[in-house]
């Protein structure tokens, strides 16, 4: 006999491994939430409820971890650490939602929490294209219409040669084509709507007559999403996640385009100067959810919603790095995850190497990142992320 330890993540995975033991059918529905476990993050909750959710989690066998201070109400609040399996989990909602002191509310954030996780985003359809997120990753080519961006400025500025490459990433594999005409590389100065259209408009208007691909429109400025509609873009994708300018919410839901939202702290010329974090997975899903949040209170529709967590926007090397570690923490928002670590700094630094040589750095990361719940990878080389994507989802989504 040789004993071994599996990891089980969710319950069709408890179930089949359950079930493989020839247990009874109706013994799996029993067991299978007793197999998977979860650990719960709450911020800021007051010393009373804070003791009762632990005395209740303890009553069903879990356990939760607050502040020293909370036992004794010398805090004002605690954040809190809820261990249990999914069973104890639900047992402790049902039990909090017959509770005062805020704690239903608290039960529902709990089980909105993990319900998120436990589920693949419903499909969004895009343009001509649906993205059915159970199936398999789709892929984003990155296509800068810029004199400056940081690794292939002013390689594509001429119009001519923006389509060539498009055509390419197409080819390629590529299900959306991102066009940007403003680079927001660190430190990177604004670029007026005016210059910005005259550079993204006639590629859009070029790639809308074959569709070939969904189009997308990297901008953070209404009028610029505004005319890259009008000329036959898709969906936007906003790195700021609609701070940056107010009447951008207007023109997505005018147009009832599909958006995403990204991370970012500041602007692209101020983002990287001394960024710090307490909590760093904590504050990037805050922020993420306060973009949702905007977006909602404007009228956009949440099924309409991508998020991105914003590598190399107002992160450092190694805050980078542990966003690809714990990616999967973002499947607590319910929304479909786009991630662009594409020849980014980090993989510079880790492999001593310039933009230009960075494709199996950028592999590594986009296979990380599918494992870790990845649904859009947004890059430069089509073609070899591509296949790296159809090997990851065989390994990680031949269940679904």
């Amino acid at each position: 006999m040789t004993a071994r330890l599996i990891e089980i993540n969710d319950l069709s995975l408890a179930a089949k491994e359950i079930l493989a033991l020839g247990c009874d059918p109706v013994g799996v529905k029993l067991m299978a939430a007793k197999a998977v476990s979860r650990v719960i993050k709450l911020k800021n909750v007051r010393p009373v409820a804070a003791n009762i959710i632990k005395q209740e989690m303890l009553s069903f066998g879990g356990e939760a971890a607050t502040a020293y201070g909370a036992i004794s109400h010398s805090v004002k609040a605690t954040d809190l650490l809820i261990f249990g399996t999914l069973k104890q989990l639900k047992l402790l909602i049902n039990k909090l939602r017959l509770h005062q002191f805020g704690l239903p509310k608290i039960a529902n954030e709990i089980e909105t929490c993990f319900n998120n996780y436990d589920r693949i985003p419903a499909p969004i359809k895009i343009g001509p294209k649906t993205f059915d997120f159970g199936r398999r990753t789709y892929i984003m080519g990155i296509l800068n219409v810029t004199p400056d961006s940081f690794s292939d400025g002013g390689k594509f500025f001429d119009p001519q040669a923006a389509l060539e490459r498009a055509w390419l990433m197409i080819e390629a594999g590529a299900d959306i084509i991102d066009v940007g005409g403003e680079s927001t590389r660190p430190g990177a100065a604004t670029v007026p709507a005016r210059e910005e259209l005259r550079r993204v408009l006639p590629v859009i208007k070029a790639l809308a007559r074959d569709r070939g691909a969904v189009i997308s429109i990297d901008t953070r400025k209404a009028a610029v999403a505004r005319a890259a509609i009008a000329a036959g873009a898709d969906m936007v994708n906003d790195v700021s996640g609609l701070r940056y300018d107010g009447a951008m919410a207007k023109v997505i839901v005018k147009h009832k385009a599909p958006v995403c939202l990204m991370h970012m702290r500041g602007t692209p010329k101020t983002m990287q100067r001394n960024p710090v974090y307490a909590d760093l997975m904590g504050e990037v899903i805050e922020g993420l959810a306060e973009s949702i949040a905007i977006a909602e209170n404007a009228g956009i529709l949440l099924e309409k919603i991508i998020v991105d967590p914003g590598l190399g926007f107002g992160k450092t090397v190694v805050n980078n790095l542990d966003i690809l570690k714990n990616l999967r923490e973002l499947k607590a928002l319910g929304r479909p995850i786009l991630i662009g670590p594409s020849r980014k700094s980090m993989i510079g630094q880790a492999l001593g190497l310039p933009p230009a040589e960075r494709v199996e750095g950028t592999a590594a990361a986009a296979a990380v990142s599918i494992m870790n719940g990845a649904h859009i990878l947004r890059v430069h080389d089509v073609r070899e992320i591509f296949r790296v994507a159809r090997l990851t989802d065989a390994i990680v989504r031949r269940r679904q």
